[in-house]
């Protein structure tokens, strides 16, 4: 499988740079269940696509402002993306920008009370100690909100709201579950009203979600690594509806991939894991029948699951007519409802 069969051309006018004043004001293009047609809707009809006995599963991780600028001692400027914590609370597993390569014992400062040392390169990873008297407390309020590398503007203060669903609990995410940011409190409500069950993951996305397959032969790539946690309750709801034969439907690509890392054995289990699965065509689903998800980049692994989900052929051409229609793309893009149905 090649990745080029997964590209598409994408006018800049069509990625969204800024949120909808309102999060359940975007469009949703809805795949059929049953041939190739898909019609236009928009997120507040989900109510409406509901049905009775649904499980919809929603990733709950928390994005956390970890982007932070400071300089070395030289005065050079150094960008320093955060990953996830070590088992040591100050040391964390970072990306680090500037004009050479970090080098071991390099410090940064990114203000009077708020410094950091690179540790240690572990090939593009850096670990650097962070040293403040809260350090936690130093992240909120000298980070800034990762907004993916398309998004070609500084954050605001409005994505500190924006960029994070309303059901975040869990801090640990460096990319924002995107689906999940269209539904509100009052949706979701309407939802349940109509007989959806509503059941969390949490799966603290890394920035590989961003990263383009840089191979030819889709075989050859390796897929970023994230950590996931399913709740018991979790896997009781969606082992119950699985043997009632009731819908589960993953809000976003992260809920996906983590119910399917979880439930390889035909049962969801319960627990903490850590997740590098590679979801492409030809995949058997074990846990979810549907998908509510944005739309994605050309040449990325997202694309290519929900392409497993639904057949490349039919998702490529309604990404072509979510161009023609005008249909917002990426994280503060529009929406997507795809049933699963295997390519022929």
């Amino acid at each position: 499988m090649r990745v080029s069969d997964y590209d598409f051309d994408l006018p800049e006018q069509s990625i969204a740079s800024q949120p909808l004043q309102q999060r359940d004001a975007s469009r949703l293009l809805c795949l059929s269940e049953v041939n190739d047609d898909f019609s236009d809707r928009r997120i507040v009809d989900l109510p409406h696509m509901v049905q009775p006995g649904d499980v919809w599963v929603v990733n709950d991780t928390k994005v956390i402002p970890a982007r932070l600028v400071g300089s070395k001692q030289s005065g050079g400027r150094v960008e320093i993306l955060l990953l996830e914590p070590t088992d040591k609370t100050d040391v964390w597993r970072a990306w680090g920008k500037a004009n050479k390569p970090l080098k071991e014992g390099t410090m940064i400062t990114f203000s009077d009370t708020f410094t950091a040392t690179v540790l240690a390169r572990e090939g593009k990873d850096v670990l650097v100690q962070l040293q403040a008297d809260d350090v936690a407390a130093a992240i909120e309020t000298h980070g800034h909100m990762p907004l993916p590398p398309y998004i070609a503007r500084p954050d605001s203060e409005e994505d500190k709201q924006r960029y994070q669903t309303v059901f975040a609990r869990h801090a640990g995410a460096v990319a924002a579950p995107t689906a999940g940011l269209h539904l509100t409190t009052e949706l979701m409500a309407a939802m349940q009203a109509a007989g959806a069950e509503f059941v969390h993951v949490t799966l603290h996305v890394g920035p590989g979600t961003f990263q383009p397959v840089q191979v030819e032969d889709v075989a050859d790539h390796i897929m970023h690594e994230e950590a996931y946690i399913v709740p018991a309750e979790t896997a009781e709801a969606v082992n119950r509806a699985r043997q009632q034969g009731r819908r589960v439907v993953a809000v976003g690509t992260t809920s996906l991939r983590t119910l399917e890392a979880a439930g390889q054995s035909g049962q969801l289990l319960a627990g903490a894991g850590r997740t590098s699965i590679f979801i492409t065509p030809g995949y058997h689903f074990r846990m979810v029948d549907a998908l509510l998800t944005n739309f994605h980049l050309p040449k990325s692994t997202l694309l290519m699951l929900v392409s497993a989900l639904a057949g490349r052929q039919r998702v490529l051409a309604a990404y072509e007519h979510a161009k023609q229609a005008g249909y917002r793309f990426y994280s503060y893009g529009d929406a997507m409802f795809v049933p699963g149905r295997t390519e022929s």
